[in-house]
């Protein structure tokens, strides 16, 4: 039985763990942590802050938060050497280190989608990069997310770029030579691999990887239409977690031989 705090507990994904995970065999939510009291506990006790739990009376924490409680949350659970599986994306570079350097004292597992189905989508995807000529990726998210490109965009975009590089490709270059409006053609990564954000009300997680090659395309979706998608991920990464030192990022290793 693995024992389990949710930091970020009030919000609409802390509220979807809480329930998902709950309702498993193997996971007890023991807390939930947030500013505010959530609506619904789900069978857990209420914390204002990670300091408040019993450290003995937990294994790991799941922190699907901000960038600035993932830095606390990881120098916590290095403290008293528990397992932390991370969902929060749009780290800077300095909380990114933080982060890593947490992973010295205890096992991390931090990754930008813990869908099943956005994980084998990436990895369709870099498959399929070497036998096209260009890619564009298009992320469709609720506006109530606050960065752009998505964590999920920006994993799928190196994960192509790095199969081209592989094959031995050079970069894609955008035939378009004249944009009418400035930034029309989205956002340039690693390869000249373009990415397009939406942010739109109703709109849970979704994207769309099109590929093209002279006479065909190849389009790879993946939706996310509850956050209950996220459950199954983030209950693999808690059972591979543990306090041994480490630091994995994203779900491969875990789910794609």
């Amino acid at each position: 039985m693995k024992r389990v705090v949710i930091v970020g507990g009030a919000g609409r994904m802390g509220q979807a763990l809480a329930s998902g995970l709950g309702a498993l065999d193997d996971v007890r939510v023991v807390a939930l942590v947030d500013l505010h009291e959530p609506a619904d506990l789900h069978g857990a006790t209420f914390v204002s802050a990670l300091d408040d739990v019993d450290a003995s009376l937990i294994d790991a924490v799941v922190d699907f938060s901000s960038p600035e409680s993932v830095v606390t949350s990881a120098q916590w659970c290095a403290t008293h050497h528990k397992g932390l599986v991370i969902g929060t994306t749009g780290l800077s570079e300095d909380q990114r280190a933080s982060v890593v350097a947490a992973a010295t004292a205890t096992g991390i597992v931090m990754a930008s989608n813990f869908s099943v189905g956005a994980v084998l989508s990436e990895r369709f995807a870099a498959l399929a990069a070497p036998y096209f000529d260009r890619v564009e990726i298009i992320e469709l998210h609720h506006d109530r997310k606050v960065d752009a490109p998505s964590g999920t965009s920006l994993s799928t975009a190196r994960a192509i770029s790095d199969a081209r590089k592989a094959a031995g490709l050079a970069a894609m270059v955008d035939p378009t030579s004249r944009a009418t409006v400035a930034g029309s053609r989205g956002a340039e990564l690693d390869e000249g691999v373009k990415v397009h954000s939406v942010r739109l009300p109703g709109l849970v997680a979704h994207q769309e990887i099109l590929f093209g090659a002279a006479g065909e395309g190849l389009t790879i979706r993946h939706d996310s239409f509850d956050r209950a998608s996220f459950v199954h991920g983030v209950a693999i990464a808690l059972r591979a977690v543990s306090a041994q030192p480490s630091m994995t990022i994203g779900l491969d290793s875990f789910i794609v031989t």
